[in-house]
């Protein structure tokens, strides 16, 4: 019993197969029919093409033997298209038939992978990992937080920066009012010494203006 069953399942599988196959046997032996007949049509139009001034009776049966040749062609070609459509009409069934199991084993597959899920358990799995998630960063801030309570503030080395950069500026201005002090003075063409004998009197006088431009010169240039 139990191998009639199962045999009775695996020929009904096999069913739609056989019928393409046989009808794809039939439809080719046609197709070989058809081909023969139409050799024989134009044989029988060229018989009786060259008998029609010569033999009028031989012209006339050829063109009886093409007629019946043709009208068994027309029956011929009407069964293939029937054929043919069956045919189309079998695989398309067939392909639908064999797309359904395999949506119904894919469903089968899925429904057994969801089987010990669903969405309250995925909910509280994503809940899970949330958790998990936001207890890991607080690891991390806690192991990356500086030790002892020498905390730096931002504001603080903001103003010590401030600091340091205005200590800068007073360094580069004093050392800029330096060096204008330091600047080379021009120095002054002492008079010519007089040409000649000049009285005593008057050489004393220009000695003393000598002496004083000198003492000026000696005094810009910080002697």
């Amino acid at each position: 019993m139990w191998g009639y069953f199962f045999g009775g399942q695996q020929q009904k599988r096999e069913l739609p197969k056989k019928a393409i196959v046989e009808l794809r046997e039939h439809i080719n032996t046609l197709n070989k029919k058809t081909a023969h007949l139409e050799t024989q049509i134009q044989a029988q139009d060229k018989i009786a093409r060259a008998q029609i001034t010569k033999n009028k009776a031989q012209a006339k049966l050829a063109l009886k033997k093409k007629k019946k040749f043709e009208t068994e062609l027309v029956k011929i070609e009407n069964q293939i298209e029937s054929l043919e459509t069956q045919l189309t009409a079998i695989e398309s069934a067939n392909l639908n038939l064999e797309t359904m199991k395999a949506m119904k084993q894919g469903a089968k597959a899925m429904k057994q992978m969801h089987g010990d899920f669903n969405i309250d358990k995925v909910d509280q799995t994503m809940d899970d990992i949330k958790e998990q998630v936001d207890l890991s960063e607080e690891i991390s801030d806690a192991i990356s937080r500086p030790l002892g309570t020498d905390m730096i503030d931002d504001d603080e080395l903001e103003d010590e920066l401030a600091a340091m950069q205005q200590e800068e500026l007073d360094t580069k201005m004093t050392n800029t009012k330096v060096s204008k002090q330091q600047e080379p003075v021009n120095k002054v063409k002492l008079p010519d010494a007089p040409k000649g004998k000049v009285v005593e009197s008057d050489k004393e006088e220009e000695e003393d203006e000598d002496e004083k431009a000198l003492r000026a010169l000696q005094a810009e240039m910080g002697l």
